[in-house]
């Protein structure tokens, strides 16, 4: 980052995307390739390009960009809002939002941005899928068992319910080849501590990139929602501290549901959890602790390269 001399921001849509920088001020692109050459023969040498993560229309514009030996930056939204609204603008507009974006560029340190390998996006692709199909499946189960409480059961939705369950089970296996296939050994790895099930350990590793983007454990329990947050101010406000929920609920509650076996067959989840209790904290609270638990040592293991070992002792543990 040290050699980028020019910032532009770039507020994005579906058909169009907005650019601002302070030399050439605001113009308008078309989101197609088309208007991604156009916008890149109007950049200057050593510019990086600063654009929100606004779903997938961010990502063929970043993706060229990044192809061509552009530096990109791509920001969570939610940070540009609260700068946004730090900075009291009103306006809300395409051209006013890509202004600001270029502003909190020049004001914020920013981290270039590269696409994750084709595997992990068709793992996360799949993994949508596996989630949309299993609400359907939820649904599907629940009116089953309104039907039965009345006397009667309709063959064509337990039909229904079989083959939503088989296509799960299709994706799941299609998504533990891809990871077996390019990241086996991490995954081995995962799989080795003790409460880790098969299902948590590919999620993990498809949405983090194999943890590449994270330097410690913290960043990755802030990213998961797992970190704690305080309310307290003054002699007023009190708060309880709280997980901050961000992120991926599907992954918060595969690892609490870990955490019951992890109690039980992970020595430093058990003793922890003990722990916890014996000072009066609630069960749940404890579980919590122990998803945490399990999410530090899943970085440390994947991060070292080795497999589980509770007598092992390493800076990353710790």
């Amino acid at each position: 980052m040290d050699k980028v001399k020019h910032y532009v921001g770039i507020d994005i849509s579906k058909n169009t995307f907005d650019v601002f920088d302070l030399e050439k001020g605001h113009r308008k692109y078309t989101n197609d390739t088309q208007g991604f050459k156009l916008f890149q023969k109007s950049l200057k040498e050593l510019s990086c390009c600063v654009m929100e993560a606004t779903g997938s229309y961010h990502y063929r514009l970043a993706v060229f960009l990044f192809e061509h030996q552009i530096s990109v930056a791509v920001i969570n939204p939610l940070v540009i809002k609260r700068f946004i609204q730090m900075k009291l603008r009103h306006t809300k507009t395409d051209k006013s939002d890509a202004q600001m974006i270029c502003s909190y560029a020049q004001e914020q340190p920013v981290s270039l941005w590269e696409p994750e390998p084709a595997y992990i996006s068709q793992c996360n692709m799949l993994q949508s899928a596996v989630g949309m199909y299993f609400k359907q499946s939820t649904a599907l189960k629940n009116k089953l068992h309104s039907l039965s409480s009345q006397g009667t059961i309709k063959g064509v939705l337990v039909q229904s319910l079989k083959r939503l369950n088989k296509e799960i089970e299709i994706l799941e296996n299609e998504i533990e080849g891809l990871i077996k296939e390019y990241n086996q050994q991490m995954y081995s790895n995962i799989r080795s501590i003790p409460g880790v099930g098969k299902k948590t350990a590919l999620l993990l590793i498809a949405s983090t990139n194999g943890f590449k983007s994270f330097e410690n454990h913290r960043q990755v329990s802030a990213f998961f929602g797992l970190s704690p947050t305080e309310r307290t101010s003054g002699t007023s406000i009190r708060g309880r501290s709280r997980i901050s929920k961000a992120g991926n609920p599907k992954i918060r509650n595969n690892l609490f549901l870990c955490s019951f076996t992890a109690c039980q067959c992970n020595p430093q989840c058990r003793a922890l959890y003990s722990r916890l209790v014996a000072k009066g904290k609630s069960k749940k609270l404890a579980l919590i602790a122990v998803a945490n638990k399990l999410l530090k040592q899943t970085f440390a293991i994947a991060k070292s390269g080795i497999c589980y070992d509770q007598n092992y002792r390493s800076v990353l543990m710790n």
